[in-house]
């Protein structure tokens, strides 16, 4: 942990502010409109997260500044971003990267690998189903794994690497149970080459506990049946296939407008349950991100952010629900709910009950173990994107996040340039606005050539009511956009006019400050 006196704060703070205010500041260029489609790309966590120490490597944030900036006037760019660590520029770390899986599992916690007698259980990830000149395809995908022995002392030392200033032991009762669950999810041992069966049968509404929104999906009228799935699990367990089922009832995807829901079940265990989501070919499909735009998270503020993910009980973000739910009433029969996150899979049943008790029901795609594809290893939630957007050529999709995620950033703007007759609305809750803990800039330059007209930031929930989606009504005239289409953060008043993308005076001291002050909460 690394410490500063207060009097150092005061004396490295005024000597930021004294270089800051030597910055050079050229007038910005305007260029005009352009669709401009980029390659998918992914920056590393610059740092490996761990609790138990601090950002000590955050110094070299005021070596990246000085060396720029003192003695030496910068340009407004620089400044901005290009020659910042990746840190600031491209999104906040991932804590849960680079963890254990299969054997390194067992070698990581020293424990012999004595598992034939263990259950195996199965994460039956909630799939979709299109409909295709064969009939019903269903993409099955998941993972089969076993759980070692781990005494609760040894469960409690893993989880406080997750937690900052605090440890297990100080956590109230329900939230210890929490860390240690999902402790215990996260180091399992992945079993390989195992052949997968699964059961489909009907799926009744299960509720207003089980999906608040009503969820448009009807229970199918047919589609009971039993198959094994056409391969072996992965190394790491992982299985993701589309498989054609048996009709036996179920209404075809060409000739309804409602969206079916069957029950699967995983044959030899209790744990692999999910409902399945058959897909009409023509609808809306919302495709929403959870992380600070369905529950508090506060991935900026990693302490925070942790507690949040680890410990703490799910919480929505205002009345999301309501909006989500107002949707799933009121638009059409053929809308389809979708749930993507990039957490890896061990993470993931936590979001999976959340959304299921709070939003309406829908499908779920999450970092998978194993990638065999090389776009999935460059960016993982544009490869996920991208398959459902090629399984269903004829829907139209709403795209949800916010702005703290630096490849929802990029992703979104892009399908939008490479589907432009599919992606029906873009909705970003601009956090940087609206959270006083978000210094993290955004970068809106993929939005360029885009029509203005398809897409907002939003500030709250209700900034969302009143919008014909289907229609393509996708801005609310009164909520202020600023987009700049290059990096920006309102917060830190780095924002400008939407016809040329003009910075506005007094950004740069105040993106140095907010850095600085940024780096002070991380040490």
């Amino acid at each position: 942990m690394v410490h500063h006196s207060t009097t150092q704060h005061a004396l490295l703070l005024s000597a930021v502010l004294r270089l800051a205010s030597a910055v050079a500041v050229p007038e910005p260029t305007v260029v005009p409109a352009r669709v401009e489609v980029r390659a998918p790309m992914v920056t590393p966590a610059a740092i490996r997260f761990d609790g138990r120490h601090s950002y000590v490597q955050q110094r070299n944030v005021v070596d990246s500044i000085k060396s720029g900036v003192d003695g030496v006037a910068k340009s407004w760019g620089s400044v901005l971003g290009t020659d910042l660590p990746s840190f600031f520029t491209d999104g906040i770390p991932g804590w849960f990267e680079g963890l254990p899986t299969g054997t390194q599992v067992l070698q990581s916690l020293g424990i012999g690998d004595d598992l034939a007698a263990k259950p195996t259980e199965v994460l039956n990830l909630p799939p979709y189903g299109n409909w295709t000149d064969q009939g019903w395809n269903v993409r099955f995908h998941g993972n089969v794994y076993k759980f070692p022995d781990i005494s609760q002392s040894k469960v409690d030392d893993l989880a406080n690497v997750f937690l900052i200033d605090t440890s297990v032991a100080k956590l109230p009762p329900d939230q210890q149970a929490q860390a240690r669950n999902l402790t215990r999810s996260i180091y399992i041992v992945q079993q390989g080459k195992q052949n997968v069966s699964m059961s489909l049968e009907p799926a009744p509404m299960q509720g207003g506990d089980g999906e608040p929104g009503g969820s448009n999906a009807i229970e199918a009228p047919g589609g009971v049946q039993n198959f094994t799935l056409p391969y072996e699990t992965t190394d790491l367990g992982d299985f993701d296939v589309f498989v054609p089922i048996k009709s036996n009832g179920l209404l075809p995807g060409n000739s309804t407008d409602n969206v079916q829901r069957l029950n699967v079940y995983t044959n030899g265990t209790m744990s692999g349950n999910a409902t399945a989501y058959l897909v009409p070919n023509e609808g809306i499909t919302f495709i929403s991100d959870i992380d600070d735009i369905l529950r508090v998270t506060k991935i900026y503020n990693p302490k925070e952010g942790l507690l949040n993910s680890f410990a703490r009980p799910f919480t929505q973000w205002m009345n999301m629900p309501d909006i989500y739910g107002n949707w799933s009433r009121s638009l059409p029969n053929n809308t389809h709910f979708h749930y993507l996150t990039t957490t890896p899979e061990q993470a993931t049943r936590l979001y999976m009950d959340f959304i299921y008790k709070t939003y309406p029901g829908g499908s779920f795609d999450t970092r998978p173990l194993n990638f065999s594809d090389v776009s999935a290893t460059l960016s993982i939630r544009m490869f996920l994107l991208t398959k459902i957007f090629e399984t269903f050529p004829q829907r139209k999709f709403v795209l949800v996040a916010d702005t703290s995620n630096s490849d929802v950033m990029k992703d979104y703007p892009q399908l939008a340039h490479d589907y432009p007759n599919q992606v029906q609305c873009i909705f970003l809750r601009n956090t940087s606005a609206t959270d006083s803990e978000m210094w993290f800039p955004y970068n809106t330059e993929g939005f360029k050539g885009l029509n203005n007209r398809s897409y907002m930031f939003f500030r709250e929930p209700n900034d969302l009511t009143g919008l014909d989606i289907v229609n393509g009504q996708c801005l609310n005239e009164s909520i202020p956009q600023n987009v700049t289409f290059s990096r920006q953060a309102e917060i830190l008043g780095i924002h400008g006019k939407s016809s040329g993308g003009r910075l506005q005076g007094g950004a740069t001291i105040s993106f140095v400050v907010a850095i600085v002050a940024a780096m002070f909460l991380l040490l």
